[in-house]
């Protein structure tokens, strides 16, 4: 597990992008990625970057840091600004903190103590995980999750089959992604296509597996278990 978050810094004025940038390097859990001064820069360079965090003044000509987050599609977010009567907007997309310049080295240090709390904590010691779904945000509780399997009309989605029968489509989210905050001892990825809980594998075989999930039919739905997963898959039965 990483010990430091990775973050990247947007203002468009250059003082407070130099000033911020000398604060955050000063706190020993981040570590700056890339500082940008245009959110058009930052948006076309972020696909390419390893980063955990993003700190966004949100004042800025054209495009401002509430646009920035939302194409940012859900990645963790700090927002600083001069001008209090965005913070309603800012808690809406989720934010983790919202900072009133000028900014104080305090302020900022317990801003990263809460991205902290909720960027680094262990994916074990938690039970559930936000995510946007096609009926809208939602926290889903490991516990709840029976199997995770490609979505038909659009492979970046994913089709979560839930205890309960309920079926959820998480939006544009990989299996690594969810391999992160999903409980390690608890799930296994077993093929291309499919991830599942152990408590959902009722028997299996050399490359297949049949769950406790029925179809339409009546009967246990069956998945691949591909070899390259296989061993992973045993050990942890």
């Amino acid at each position: 597990m990483n010990t430091k978050l990775r973050c990247l810094l947007l203002d468009d004025e250059l003082p407070g992008l130099t000033y911020l940038k000398m604060m955050c390097e000063q706190i020993a859990e981040l570590e700056v990625v890339k500082a940008f001064n245009d959110p058009s820069v930052l948006l076309k360079e972020a696909p390419a970057l390893d980063f955990d965090l993003c700190i966004l003044d949100i004042e800025m000509p054209g495009m401002n840091g509430l646009d920035v987050a939302k194409a940012l599609g859900g990645k963790a977010v700090i927002f600083t600004t001069a001008y209090k009567e965005y913070a309603a907007d800012a808690y809406d997309l989720e934010a983790i903190d919202y900072i009133r310049k000028p900014i104080e080295r305090t302020r900022l240090g317990k801003a990263i103590q809460k991205a902290c709390d909720v960027l680094l904590k262990p994916a074990e010691e938690k039970n559930y995980a936000p995510f946007n779904t096609n009926k809208g945000k939602m926290l889903l509780f490991f516990r709840d999750v029976m199997l995770v399997t490609i979505a038909d009309n659009d492979k970046r989605d994913k089709l979560v089959y839930l205890q309960n029968g309920e079926e959820i489509i998480l939006k544009n989210t990989s299996f690594d992604q969810l391999l992160a905050v999903f409980p390690a001892n608890d799930f296994c990825r077993v093929s291309k296509k499919d991830m599942v809980a152990l408590k959902a594998v009722k028997f299996f075989v050399h490359n297949e597996i049949t769950t406790q999930l029925t179809d339409r039919n009546g009967l246990n739905r069956k998945i691949n278990l591909s070899e390259i997963y296989r061993k992973d898959f045993m050990s942890k039965l």
